[in-house]
């Protein structure tokens, strides 16, 4: 049943990340890791679980979505793993004192137009404390007229896209969903535009 909070629904788009982070996992131990709007934590737990170190992380007025997040843990037996309250666009002191990060993940956050900004601004912030690190990021196409592309440039971002067939993630039962509608599932790598190495 789809929960009123859609933050608390494994979503089409997680479980395409986390067939990424299941097929790099050789190279996830002792990388540092965070998850934003991480809902019911599907990518975050799987990198967890593959030996990254994790922080879970969703908005700090979405007490529900940060429970879930602590659910998904104890139910994986990551009880080490912490959960933040961090709202996107919104400079905090969890944001300001988090440990360096090489890879922050977000399954689905491009939703709602409204919070593009909101989200890029909070991922620029990041990229530049950890200049090499890269947003991985899966969205579903929704429409034709949303695009992030003004706000990367905006923000001195550069996304390169990744196919799903290089990753295994283009059968259908991954990519697909039950609920009506257009399920197409895309794939990018956001970094800072100037970053080298990455």
């Amino acid at each position: 049943v789809l929960d009123s909070q859609y933050g608390t629904y494994v979503w089409p788009c997680a479980v395409v990340l986390a067939q990424y982070l299941w097929v790099h996992r050789r190279s996830l131990p002792g990388k540092r890791v965070l998850e934003i709007g991480a809902g019911v934590s599907l990518p975050g737990v799987v990198a967890a679980r593959c030996g990254a170190q994790v922080i879970l992380s969703d908005s700090e007025e979405l007490l529900q979505c940060l429970q879930s997040c602590r659910s998904s843990c104890l139910m994986n037996c990551l009880p080490h793993v912490p959960v933040l309250g961090l709202t996107w666009g919104r400079v905090s002191p969890e944001l300001l004192s988090l440990a360096p990060i090489d890879i922050i993940l977000g399954s689905d956050v491009f939703f709602d137009p409204k919070d593009f900004e909101d989200i890029l601004t909070t991922i620029y912030f990041l990229l530049e404390k950890n200049p090499h690190a890269q947003f991985w990021t899966t969205y579903q196409v929704r429409s034709a007229d949303w695009s992030i592309e003004a706000l990367l440039y905006k923000w001195n971002l550069k996304s390169i896209h990744v196919p799903l067939h290089s990753f295994g993630a283009d059968k259908e039962h991954l990519a697909s969903s039950s609920m009506p509608g257009r399920h197409t599932i895309e794939m990018m790598i956001i970094s800072l535009a100037q970053s080298e190495g990455t």
